[in-house]
């Protein structure tokens, strides 16, 4: 392990000509304060596996003795062969009339075995007398003290001063005192809390300014939260400052609506600012370390997320996809490859042929010499998106849909008909819980005729059990698809009713991936019976090549 990178963070050093910036990952304790987070046991572990992997300097743990998961996560990650991240153990300075030696807080922080103890102490004064309720001068000696006792236990301490820029404007030169006894202690890294999320980024990069020249040789950090949607900006602009240390979570997640998304903040340093945080060789991992860690916590990544989002890279535009072809940083500001991620054009009525012919390329068809063709598939594109298709998250659909025009398109089975019955055996309206699906379908494959029976908790996982039924002895590629997304929506109800359009989407997966298909239609059973038909005639596509 080098020291260099992770023991002498209060050094400032340099690798090569490139300023490294240290990075402080929160998302098992300021992310897991997110509503609707909970992370398990082993699921704190996996996380960190995962960013130590991804190369993060600094892992907080959580509080090492608050609950009887944190103490033993503190026991099992010593365990853990981490080849690059060090743990940290979050608390507090002690308490107001406690003597740091007789802290418990302080003492469960040295117990649990982490090299690095992270201890939160106030910085505003109002914080101070109204919130401890202690004066300005015991607080002074609570950061003193803890910070000294951490380390003569050969702890790396890092200080969190909260609630410091809000302190700073109320009272600059107590705000400044209060970091100014944590440095004097021996603090290896004052990192500032923008603990309320409302300051600015040139407020930040001010007050940081102010400080750095108040401490010359100390090391600063950021924390900061998205409460004005600054968080990011806001920790950027401290590291132009001088901060060497960024604390923040994957995704943004946190305490209301979230902290510093720590891979958005890595990403920025790294290809805008020529910056050291994980190294070009990780940073190809970030797409992927950000859809782990939202998976582990039940979540998803949004697709507009930047960099690691599915549209952070998607073009639409007729005259977007036409430059991209040519031109790729005109619309896009960093390569998709660099983070992980990649570039998707996406077909709708705005889509041009350049789209088109880029989509297609995706999707295994070639229509950059089929002129014709082209132009009718998207004429056809257009005049069903304005019936209530969307392609946009259907490739498998568009694909079915270019090789029908192509007469390349030959239906591994065909419908004669199909019934669905939904039966309700008591009569408790809407409490009953015993309703149950059942589909009948009569196809044909080849010259084979076949009829099936399925069931199902819905209309249209009946339909879909019936389907496979009926198939998969003459097809079992089938066997390996999957249904795993249904999507309904309503397009014109206000007008018609219970007549309204319907569009499905259905997402189906196999061992190679995934994929979507709409079908769209006034009745819901049909549109997704279109739908799923779809999704199986692409699958086999897939494996047909």
């Amino acid at each position: 392990m080098n020291d260099d990178s992770l023991i002498g963070i209060s050094t400032g050093k340099r690798r090569g000509l490139t300023q490294h910036i240290f990075t402080y990952d929160c998302t098992l304790r300021d992310g897991e304060q997110c509503e609707g987070i909970s992370l398990s046991l082993d699921d704190k572990l996996r996380i960190v596996e995962r960013l130590d992997a991804f190369g993060i300097d600094f892992i907080e743990g959580g509080f090492p003795a608050s609950n009887p998961k944190d103490i033993e996560f503190f026991r099992r990650v010593k365990e853990m062969p981490l080849v690059h991240a060090r743990i940290a153990a979050f608390g507090s300075t002690c308490k107001k009339g406690t003597p740091a030696d007789q802290d418990q807080g302080l003492a469960d922080l040295i117990e649990c075995g982490a090299p690095v103890a992270t201890i939160v102490g106030k910085t505003w004064d109002a914080q101070v007398t109204r919130a401890l309720q202690t004066t300005l001068a015991e607080n002074l000696r609570m950061i003193a003290d803890s910070v000294a006792y951490l380390k003569a236990h050969g702890l790396i301490v890092v200080f969190d001063a909260e609630h410091f820029f809000d302190g700073y404007k109320a009272n600059p030169d107590y705000a400044l005192a209060c970091i100014r006894a944590a440095s004097e202690a021996g603090a290896d890294s004052i990192d500032l809390c923008e603990t309320n999320g409302g300051a600015l980024p040139f407020e930040v990069e001010e007050a940081l300014a102010v400080v750095a020249r108040a401490l010359p040789g100390q090391q600063l950090g950021i924390h900061c939260h998205d409460d004005s949607g600054c968080a990011v900006a806001n920790a950027l602009s401290a590291v132009r400052a001088g901060a060497l240390q960024v604390q923040g979570t994957v995704g943004g997640i946190g305490e209301r609506v979230g902290n510093t998304d720590l891979l958005t903040a890595i990403a920025d340093m790294e290809l805008k600012m020529g910056l050291h945080c994980v190294g070009a060789e990780n940073l190809r991992n970030l797409t992927r370390t950000a859809q782990f860690v939202a998976e582990t916590c039940n979540l998803s990544v949004p697709a507009h997320h930047p960099y690691t989002g599915a549209s952070a890279f998607a073009h639409k535009g007729g005259l977007h996809a036409s430059a991209i072809a040519r031109f790729p940083e005109a619309y896009e500001h960093t390569s998709p490859q660099s983070v992980g991620n990649a570039t998707r054009m996406l077909v709708s009525e705005l889509a041009g042929k350049a789209s088109l012919v880029a989509k297609a390329k995706s999707l295994g068809i070639d229509l950059s010499d089929d002129a014709r063709t082209l132009q009718a598939v998207l004429d056809d594109v257009k005049a069903r998106e304005a019936r209530g298709y969307s392609y946009e998250v259907a490739d498998g659909s568009l694909a079915v849909l270019i090789k029908r025009h192509l007469g390349t398109y030959t239906p591994h089975f065909t419908l004669e008909s199909f019934r669905v019955i939904v039966d309700d055996r008591e009569d408790t309206g809407a409490l009953a819980k015993d309703a149950a699906s059942e589909a009948t379908v009569k196809v044909h494959v080849g010259d084979r005729r076949i009829v099936a029976t399925g069931e199902g908790t819905g209309p249209v996982g009946a339909l879909d059990a019936a389907l496979r039924m009926a198939i998969t002895e003459y097809l079992p590629q089938v066997a390996n698809m999957e249904l795993i997304d249904y999507k309904v929506r309503i397009l014109d109800e206000e007008d018609a009713g219970t007549s309204a359009t319907t569009r499905v989407v259905i997402t189906t997966s196999d061992k190679r991936g995934s994929w979507g298909t709409v079908g769209v239609s006034e009745n819901i059973i049909e549109a997704s019976w279109n739908a799923l038909v779809d999704s199986i005639e692409y699958g086999l596509m897939r494996v047909e090549g």
